[in-house]
């Protein structure tokens, strides 16, 4: 009994270490299978963009922030009018309260409840102002993202690259190998196209 209970323990660890030479085996095959293909080409198949400089040089996005100022200036230009325009309703009341000016406290109250009514209408709109800018920005957002992913699509088909990843202010990309930085080339190829789209 103990010689089978010996035989058995034998065999199952002979068992145990074939299966783990042979998953050594494959996972240092795969392992260099995957460090061959990163260098076949002598390159490495990893890049970032600098966003920072991407829209600070790409032209649509240029045109796309200044037509958001503009929107945004128009916007609180019209709020400030009407601000205007309330701020001196308000005074006048007061005023009037203060020197007896109403002919009636029925009068006054009405008066009251106007500027009331217009206070909280002038809230409501710089609400509905700051929903359709933050709409226009969000849709500006999806505009420019979709413009640099499709062509980031056709630029992989063409270039080695695997992942290219985003860079804001330096906080993803401590260290970059010359060459892994395709900003400028990514900049230039987008604001031709842009210009021919233009045309």
């Amino acid at each position: 009994m103990k010689q089978i209970s010996t035989v058995l323990k034998s065999v199952v660890l002979v068992a145990v270490i074939i299966l783990l030479s042979n998953c050594t085996n494959s996972g240092n095959e795969n392992a260099k299978a995957v460090s061959g293909a990163a260098q076949s080409d002598g390159v490495f198949p990893v890049a970032y963009i600098n966003t920072d400089s991407l829209l600070l040089n790409y032209t649509f996005a240029k045109e796309a922030n200044e037509q958001l100022m503009s929107k945004e200036e128009a916007s609180r230009a019209d709020f400030n009018e009407k601000a205007n325009v309330f701020r001196q309703d308000a005074v006048e009341f007061q005023r009037k309260v203060q020197n007896n000016g109403f002919l009636s406290m029925e009068r006054a109250q009405k008066e009251q409840q106007r500027l009331a009514q217009k206070e909280q209408e002038l809230q409501q709109l710089n609400q509905q102002l700051t929903n359709e800018l933050m709409a226009e920005q969000d849709k500006l957002n999806r505009q420019l993202r979709d413009t640099l992913m499709n062509y980031l699509d056709e630029y992989a088909k063409i270039n080695p690259f695997k992942i290219i990843l985003s860079n804001t202010l330096g906080d993803n990309v401590l260290y970059a190998a010359p060459g892994v930085d395709i900003t400028n080339e990514i900049v230039e190829a987008l604001n031709a196209r842009h210009e021919a789209a233009k045309q």
